[in-house]
């Protein structure tokens, strides 16, 4: 007799009793994304050379997974026979499925072989992780009983690759979708086209292939290192046709689509390269090599026009999907400013400016498309001027244009850099690999909500899904791309698979742990952070303590105050620890025998200002809040590399004043802060800074300053000495802290707002 016991959506603890031992194996197979309802009998089902599979033609692909997952893993072969069944279930919608594992057998029911491919895939992770690499040596696997019913949140969950900056092999791109099955992704989007590069052959352009696809060379280091260097050597390359069809069928066969992304009308210096004619000026340009956004744009006349329309009959051949992602981002609008033929375009069609010329271009490609049978799909800059009619929003920039474009009517996909963009950095360590910038930790990408909140229930129902972007000016490999996607990937695909009620971080990273040996078999490169150990400055009725954080349970971290190594006999740390001065708090995670992970280091400068009260008269950008206000004054530098941190403050576009108030009137002999200016990256230092100084007698004194070279291209300081301050005591500090503004033409993100980074505001 089977007794039935719910257990809990987070934590699957299965016991499997291998018969030929006589013993009782006990594992923890935690499935990602977390299933909608898990039930769990204390009995198991047994796979050997007698067990039979049964399905019908509804569910072919789904049931010749499983039978080749088995048979490529183990020396099991499955005879006809009715132990695994497949079953049409009319009444789960086309994604959903149940799966029942008993001692009698496997039953998996579906409307659609979707559906039950799904199926498959979380039966898959709770079988031994050696068949995913042929190493199970066994001649039975046993299967713990279960019943699952599951269904997914949202209907687009993706991951995008840019091919265009680094190139990776086709076989590289079938492991990649192969992870998006796993993990029951169903959307990947190809990012083909750039400045840097052409990567899909377009037979009536053959200079596409000879020109566009390669660069003379490729920038070292970081696009802020100055000056600029290249390393001398040729790159590039494309994916033929026959290539582009044999990705396209090897992701059909998994039920992931594939979007191709040809972009238009910026980010075209690769063609216009090849072609001077589909471009403003009919002057030669090189293919780019460095990153960035460049001035060369597609030139909106019939030329132009005829060229895209043969390129996408092309891609039409090659990629059945209904989307088609015709980018739209980044255009600068300075050639079609000094261009005669755009003019007079825009006077002719009645056109308010430039922002409107892109709108008309971009409802012409769609119209085209339309024609065709399919839809466009672009960057949130396909708003300006106004949408095309049918476009769906890909909403990067934040989620402003995703809740202008749904509260229009028409359907979105979130992917903001905030939550979604996995060229981020990752962790707070110096030792991480090279990155564009930022910082986006798994735990952010976890607590993604892709419904904005402005939006009601109603128009919430554009929100089609979210997609995890990997831009490669930065990633060379194929180990390091694997590298910054995982295990990140894992968190948006349970954002996007998983009910809101069922997510929980704690949870979810006992699951990772346990996922790691299943990355293993597979040889995937991922970043193992679950190690590691977070820091925070808490002030508490004017007192300032030190708390440490790890992920994972069951361990103890073990802290030094005085800069010493941490040892797995130094002080266990049980609560947050008293700061009284300035100190070095070095910590690691152990288990019972050794450490486990890396080394945490803090410095705290234990300023003046640390535990006073700090306010802000605008909130930080909630992509870029780091510590919140309180983090200006926590005795915390940010990175001297990294804005995105969590104790750099991020505002954009914003004038901001920032008030100190000591408990008491205190003399004071110097202030200082630093700016992050990194232009690359749309962030630009104030042009001055003005501080005000409150005295016990409410006197003012207000000075304007210049910020100063730090001998850090990337970083700008200002400091106030005692001249300044007086020698009296002080009870308020005030700085004014104005944006730098519009950024001007010829830079990167010319035409939109300038970002500030401020970071410790240090009082001694």
């Amino acid at each position: 007799m089977h007794i039935k016991k719910l257990i809990s959506l987070f934590i699957l603890s299965l016991i499997f009793v291998n018969c030929n031992e006589n013993s009782i194996q006990t594992i923890q197979p935690q499935i990602i994304p977390i299933p909608d309802s898990v039930e769990l009998t204390d009995s198991f089902f047994t796979i050997d050379e007698s067990t039979g599979i049964t399905y019908d033609d509804n569910f072919k692909v789904s049931a010749q997974f499983l039978k080749d997952f088995i048979e490529s893993g183990s020396s099991i072969h499955l005879k006809e026979g009715t132990d695994i069944k497949f079953k049409l279930d009319e009444n789960l919608k086309p994604e959903a499925y149940h799966l029942t594992v008993s001692k009698e057998g496997i039953t998996i029911k579906a409307s659609t072989d979707q559906g039950a491919f799904y199926a498959v895939q979380s039966l898959r992770q709770i079988m031994p992780v050696d068949l995913e690499n042929d190493t199970f040596s066994k001649n039975e696997i046993n299967i713990q009983a279960v019943t699952i019913r599951d269904q997914p949140q949202f209907k687009y969950r993706g991951m995008h690759l840019d091919v265009a900056r680094h190139m990776f092999s086709v076989d590289f791109i079938k492991k990649y979708i192969d992870a998006l099955v796993l993990l029951k992704m169903n959307t990947f989007h190809w990012h083909l086209t750039d400045d840097q590069g052409w990567r899909i052959e377009i037979k009536k352009y053959p200079k596409l292939q000879e020109v566009s696809a390669y660069r003379d060379e490729t920038l070292v280091g970081h696009y802020s290192d100055q000056p600029h260097q290249f390393d001398g050597k040729r790159y590039g390359g494309y994916y033929t046709q026959e290539e582009v069809k044999a990705v396209v069928q090897y992701a059909k066969a998994r039920f992931v689509t594939v979007i191709p992304e040809i972009e238009m009308p910026g980010h075209a210096q690769a063609a216009i390269a090849a072609y001077p004619e589909l471009g403003c000026t009919d002057e030669p340009v090189e293919v780019a090599k460095k990153w960035g956004v460049f001035e060369e744009i597609y030139c909106p006349n019939q030329k132009t026009f005829a060229f895209l329309e043969d390129v996408l009959d092309e891609v039409l051949e090659l990629f059945p999907s209904k989307y088609i992602h015709i980018g739209g981002d980044e255009a600068p609008k300075t050639r079609w400013k000094n261009c005669e033929h755009c003019q007079k375009l825009i006077k002719k069609e009645g056109l308010k400016d430039e922002h409107h010329l892109q709108s008309y271009f971009i409802t012409k490609m769609e119209a085209y498309l339309n024609s065709k049978g399919r839809q466009i799909i672009g960057w949130d800059e396909i708003l300006e001027g106004g949408l095309a009619p049918n476009a769906t929003v890909m909403s990067w920039r934040g989620t402003n244009g995703a809740v202008e474009a749904a509260k229009s009517g028409h359907n979105v996909v979130m992917t903001p850099t905030s939550h979604c963009y996995f060229d981020y950095y990752q962790s707070e360590n110096e030792d991480e690999p090279l990155a564009i910038g930022g910082f986006l930790p798994l735990e952010k990408v976890y607590g993604f909500n892709p419904i904005p909140e402005e939006l009601t229930i109603e128009e919430s129902k554009y929100v089609l899904g979210a997609q995890g972007n990997i831009w490669t000016e930065y990633i060379p490999t194929e180990k390091h791309l694997e590298y910054m996607t995982f295990p990140r990937m894992l968190a948006l695909s349970e954002v996007v698979w998983s009910q809101p009620q069922h997510k929980n971080y704690k949870d979810f990273v006992s699951r990772l742990e346990n996922f790691h040996q299943r990355l293993n078999a597979l040889d995937i490169n991922y970043a193992n952070h679950l190690y590691e150990i977070e820091g925070d400055l808490i002030s508490d009725e004017g007192k300032s303590y030190y708390e440490l954080k790890t992920l994972t349970e069951g361990k103890s971290v073990r802290y030094t105050l005085d800069g010493s190594e941490p040892t797995i006999n130094s002080k266990v740390y049980e609560s947050k620890i008293p700061i009284t001065e300035s100190s070095t708090i070095k910590a690691a995670v152990y288990n019972d025998e050794k450490q486990l992970g890396k080394t945490f280091t803090q410095y705290i400068n234990y300023h003046k200002a640390v535990g006073a009260k700090i306010t802000i008269d605008k909130q930080p950008h909630k992509a870029y809040s780091g510590s919140g206000a309180e983090g200006l004054i926590n005795g915390i530098s940010g990175s001297d590399s990294r804005y995105g941190d969590k104790e750099w403050l991020g505002f954009w576009g914003e004038d901001i004043e920032i008030t100190i108030d000591f408990k008491e009137p205190i003399k004071i002999d110097s202030i200082e802060t630093r700016f992050y200016d990194g232009n690359g990256q749309w962030i630009y230092t104030p042009e001055h800074i003005a501080i005000r100084i409150i005295f016990d007698n409410d006197e003012v004194i207000a000075n304007k300053f210049l910020p100063e070279s730090s001998g850090n291209p990337n970083l700008k300081n200002v400091f106030w000495e005692q001249s300044i301050l007086s020698n009296r005591p002080i009870k308020r500090v005030k700085l004014l802290v104005p944006n730098y503004g519009i950024i001007p033409e010829g830079k990167q993100g010319a035409g939109n707002k300038a970002w500030t980074f401020i970071d410790e505001i240090i009082v001694n």
